[in-house]
């Protein structure tokens, strides 16, 4: 695919703090292969099935009776990548899927458009989706410039597009937040009070409220996180688990203030010569309301790399990469326990 043309601008990225925790040690990691690269998120069902998609388009259901040993089954193939998936109220499976969101019968196999387009223009970058429990969809578009195969000229170009859709269970769709610095993943809190989204540029997640007198509201929980937030998903306890795909890039960060003729010479280059993303797994878990951290789980892996997607499911945290071809989960009893909780 020949590279777009960029046109950037000067944007001055956020801090870097601190978390409040320091990083616990990754637990015994357990992993389960998969016949397709970069399962980039996971997502549990009901009967406790893990679902993930690869590269490829496939769609598998890992079954929970084992481990290492877990049987996957290819349950249907999308055009194009799958980015986010959620498991509906109804059984389907949500997905995104570059350009379109994309519906999926489990039992059939059968996958049918759910929005194609948002005020006339075509979707661009379809990146995460979840639904409240009156059957409300939202969805994120990490950028409206660029498709997802050209996710770096949308970092380089320093243009904040990010946005955030609302589906009404009429079919209407409205427009709930604009201007955001690659948005990601989104997550309804468990008391359904909002929605809470994950800028990956930003390094920021933000609480936008559904119910209450501060209804559509945006307010950052989480502000200079010291890594990039990619998917997110919301714990029993009400906690909200953040994937970081990798720490800050800091050679981005120190061009997007400068001169906006260095990154365009920089995206001439060819991708090979470009910074790429190869990091440990890296998943933190915060307060839905104060943004307190609760949990810090980093450490080496040689068999899940660049971990993006993360959901509770049968007392296991499972994980979703882009660099390996591989799930991974670990023990919810081994996570340390914070005093803040939600």
């Amino acid at each position: 695919m020949a590279k777009p043309s960029i046109d950037p601008v000067r944007w001055q990225p956020p801090g870097v703090r601190a978390l409040s925790l320091e990083p616990q040690p990754l637990p015994r990691l357990s992993i389960v292969a998969l016949p397709g690269h970069g399962p980039e998120d996971v997502v549990a069902d009901a009967a406790g099935n893990i679902w993930a998609g690869v590269a490829d388009g496939r769609i598998f259901r890992i079954s929970p009776d084992d481990t290492e040993g877990a049987a996957v089954t290819h349950v249907a193939t999308t055009e194009h990548p799958p980015l986010g998936l959620h498991i509906a109220r109804d059984g389907r499976v949500l997905i995104c899927s570059r350009d379109k969101l994309l519906a999926l019968d489990p039992a059939s196999g059968k996958i049918e458009p759910v929005v194609t387009k948002v005020d006339g223009p075509p979707l661009i970058f379809c990146s995460n989706v979840t639904e409240s429990m009156d059957g409300t969809i939202y969805f994120s578009e990490s950028t409206a410039r660029f498709p997802f195969e050209q996710f770096m000229a949308a970092i380089l170009e320093g243009r904040p597009t990010g946005r955030v859709f609302r589906r009404d269970p009429d079919g209407t769709v409205t427009t709930i937040a604009t201007g955001l610095a690659f948005t990601n993943g989104v997550t309804i809190t468990a008391d359904g009070s909002a929605l809470i989204i994950a800028e990956t540029v930003g390094r920021r997640v933000s609480r936008y409220a559904l119910t209450g007198p501060a209804a559509g509201t945006l307010t950052p929980i989480v502000e200079e996180i010291p890594g990039m937030p990619d998917n997110i998903s919301t714990g029993a306890d009400g906690r909200i688990w953040i994937t970081l795909a990798s720490p800050r890039n800091a050679l981005a960060e120190w061009l997007l203030p400068r001169s906006p003729a260095i990154r365009k010479v920089l995206w001439r280059l060819p991708d090979a010569l470009l910074p790429g993303t190869d990091t440990d797994p890296w998943v933190i878990a915060v307060n839905p309301d104060t943004g307190d951290v609760l949990a810090n789980i980093t450490g080496k892996s040689r068999d899940l790399r660049t971990v993006t997607g993360v959901v509770e499911s049968g007392g296991r945290l499972w994980m979703g990469c882009i660099g390996s071809s591989a799930v991974g989960h670990i023990s919810l009893a081994d996570i340390a326990s914070s005093s803040s909780g939600p």
